[in-house]
């Protein structure tokens, strides 16, 4: 899978769990990428956001860091 759409879909998630609270979107949208994504597809946009995280929303990009942060 290319970066552009894991991109996508993590913003598409982030985006289902916007109208929470900052705190629970952050930890609902980390929570759906860790029990519904392949490793390798955490492991690529993990490696997307250490190199900058281009495109992907500020909830997304929050969500990715505290996955990585649970590792």
């Amino acid at each position: 899978m290319n970066t552009v759409d894991l991109v996508r879909m993590a913003n598409q998630i982030a985006s289902f769990f916007a109208a929470y609270p900052e705190d629970e979107a952050i930890a609902a949208t980390a929570s759906h990428l860790k029990n519904f994504w392949e490793p390798r597809m955490r492991a690529e946009l993990l490696a997307h956001v250490e190199a900058g995280g281009e495109g992907l929303s500020d909830l997304a990009l929050k969500a990715v860091k505290a996955l990585a942060a649970e590792s």
